[in-house]
C-alpha cells in the first residue's frame, strides 16, 4: 500500500487574513478549534509566535494524553504559519524524532480568507508496513493521513464557526 505523507484541506472564513493569522499563530489557542489539541505551553508572552519559538503541545485522543515539543518554522503574518513536531512523550516530550509538520496558509478571497491547513508526516525513515500498523493501532483502524483529514476538517469548521459567530 502506498503511503500518503501530506494531506491538506481548505475552508473560507469570513474574516481578514491578518485577523485569522493572529489567532492561529498562537499555539496556546489551538485547543479552541482542534479535536485533539488541548492548547500549548508557550514560554513568555509569545503572541503571535515567531520563527524559532519552541513550545509544548498538549493533546488527547480518547483516554490517551500526550505532550509534544514543537518549533515554529514559518511566521509570515497574514500569509503563513507552520511548526514542526520533533519530540513526544506522555507528560514530557522525551522521545526525539521527526514526527510531523503543520502548516496554515491564509489567502485573501474578496474580503474573506481561504485558510488551508496541511499535515505532513515527517516519519520518512519508518518502513511503510511499520507506520501503517502503528497508525492503525493509534487511530482505531486508519492511517494517519486518513485520520488527519477528519481532524483538519473539524479544526477548520470550528475555526470558521468561531470567527463568523464573533462578527
Amino acid at each position: 500500500m502506498t503511503r500518503t505523507f501530506t494531506v491538506s484541506r481548505s475552508i473560507l472564513v469570513e474574516a481578514s487574513p491578518q485577523s485569522v493569522y493572529e489567532q492561529v499563530s498562537q499555539p496556546a489557542l489551538m485547543g479552541r478549534w482542534s479535536p485533539e489539541n488541548l492548547g500549548a505551553t508557550v514560554p513568555g508572552d509569545q503572541a503571535p509566535a515567531g520563527v524559532g519559538l519552541v513550545f509544548e503541545g498538549h493533546n488527547k485522543r480518547g483516554p490517551f494524553r500526550w505532550t509534544t515539543r514543537c518549533t515554529v518554522t514559518e511566521a509570515d503574518p497574514g500569509k503563513r504559519f507552520a511548526f514542526r513536531v520533533h519530540a513526544i512523550g506522555l507528560k514530557r516530550p522525551r522521545l526525539r524524532a521527526p514526527i510531523a509538520t503543520w502548516e496554515y496558509r491564509f489567502q485573501d478571497s474578496d474580503g474573506a480568507t481561504k485558510v488551508t491547513e496541511t499535515w505532513t508526516d515527517d516519519r520518512r525513515s519508518w518502513p511503510t508496513f511499520v507506520a501503517n500498523v502503528f497508525d492503525r493501532l493509534a487511530t482505531g483502524g486508519k492511517t494517519f493521513a486518513v485520520f488527519q483529514v477528519g481532524n483538519i476538517d473539524r479544526t477548520l469548521k470550528n475555526l470558521k464557526r468561531e470567527f463568523e459567530t464573533a462578527r
